[in-house]
């Protein structure tokens, strides 16, 4: 019963762990052999007995009897005056099996038992949910806001377990507070010594990917297939879908009726801008597609090097390129091509267009740099837009615009 009082003791926080009792006695043997071979320099003459379902273990210590003068004792041997305390009738050359009480191996030991059992079973813990979140690796995973930093959250999910959520892992809308529920994908797994460190992430294309799975079913039951993603986090994303089933609309249904099915995932990528287009292998028509809502007049491919040159019509050239350049460098990244964009215009109109640079002794370049981050690099195709659209696209105010337009209009109107 005393080996049972501190097995029990040392197993009283057993409760919070994920472990059984049956591993909890495995790790509880192989604590108390290092210790006996600690003690006793060998423990090849112990036995321990356990039994899983009582909880308790006993420890038995086998000796051969040898003479009293005899004084080399080594651990597998005890005098013969020693035993006959044990039982009166025994000989010389006998084995003398006695049990070790654990209270007998002093306050001390019992102490540095139960430190080395905590340490083992944290090591169980941590091999298995090492285990646990290599297998949920590019799976969504939800879990709630413990503590902000500056440049990690830290993220705890029902079972207690840690997981980093790093600066450069969130939307740079995200903004969280202790106690949210915040939903990414398990992305990695590393062991920081033997603690095992799980990073999340919402910014990964993956992420965008398993959101599609849970919230529109024809992904989820593998009708409509998710053949590409694409995304700048937080600003703009383009997904290929394909269906090999031709009655069903994979755009439409990955839509919904007037965006009803992709409106949670906007809102959840912090109302990232997400193009759906549908997947082919022709390249040409994959390309038109991908650089949508920009209407293309042709491209000439070039296979071996992976260009392709796309031209546009002067008024589509800043739909193609997109506010920041986001829209044909998404495109590129998914067709896998590099994308030149050539204008096309009248030959008198082109001539008579100038650059925007060569205003630079009126217009700040940090005023030509923004204007040209949406594909407007020359007057004429900025005085063709709505003052309000580049108002919208660029981060200039309305004020600026309408210097830009006025000096812009003075030079052609000299």
């Amino acid at each position: 019963m005393e080996n049972l009082a501190l097995i029990d003791s040392f197993s009283e926080f057993k409760d919070d762990k994920l472990i059984d009792r049956v591993t909890l006695m495995a790790i509880l043997e192989d604590v108390f052999r290092n210790a006996l071979k600690k003690k006793f320099g060998s423990d090849d003459n112990f036995d321990i007995i356990i039994n899983p379902d009582k909880g308790d273990m006993e420890i038995w210590r086998r000796r051969v009897i040898v003479a009293d003068d005899d004084l080399d004792l080594e651990n597998e041997e005890i005098t013969l005056t020693e035993a006959r305390k044990i039982e009166p009738d025994f000989e010389i050359g006998e084995e003398v099996s006695e049990e070790v009480k654990l209270i007998d191996l002093g306050r001390r030991a019992i102490l540095a038992l139960r430190q080395n059992l905590i340490s083992k079973i944290h090591e169980h813990d941590n091999t298995n949910l090492y285990k646990q979140f290599k297998d949920l690796i590019g799976e969504i995973y939800t879990a709630e806001v413990h503590h902000v930093r500056p440049r990690v959250v830290i993220l705890i999910d029902d079972e207690g377990n840690e997981i980093i959520l790093p600066k450069e892992k969130q939307i740079p809308s995200d903004f969280f507070r202790k106690g949210d529920n915040v939903r990414g994908i398990i992305e990695g797994v590393e062991l920081k010594g033997n603690k095992p460190q799980i990073i999340m992430s919402r910014t990964s294309e993956k992420f965008l990917e398993k959101l599609f799975e849970q919230e529109i079913p024809e992904v989820f039951d593998g009708l409509i297939m998710v053949k590409n993603v694409v995304r700048i986090p937080g600003e703009k994303a383009k997904v290929a879908v394909d269906s090999y089933d031709d009655r069903i609309d994979p755009v439409g249904a990955c839509v919904g009726m007037k965006g009803s099915r992709i409106h949670g995932i906007v809102r959840e990528l912090g109302n990232e801008n997400i193009d759906v287009i549908n997947y082919t292998s022709n390249i040409q028509l994959y390309i038109t597609r991908a650089l949508s809502p920009a209407k293309v007049s042709s491209i000439k491919i070039n296979e071996e090097t992976k260009r392709a040159e796309v031209f546009l019509k002067l008024e589509e050239v800043s739909k193609a390129i997109g506010r920041g350049g986001h829209n044909i460098k998404l495109a590129g990244q998914l067709t896998g091509y590099e994308l030149d964009v050539i204008r096309e215009g009248s030959v008198a109109e082109e001539e008579d267009d100038v650059e925007l640079t060569e205003f630079s002794d009126e217009i700040d370049a940090w005023i030509i740099e923004e204007f040209a981050k949406i594909g407007l690099d020359t007057a004429r195709s900025i005085l063709k837009q709505e003052v309000k659209d580049l108002v919208r696209r660029t981060d200039l105010e309305e004020e600026t615009i309408l210097d830009v337009m006025r000096i812009l209009k003075d030079e052609f109107n000299a």
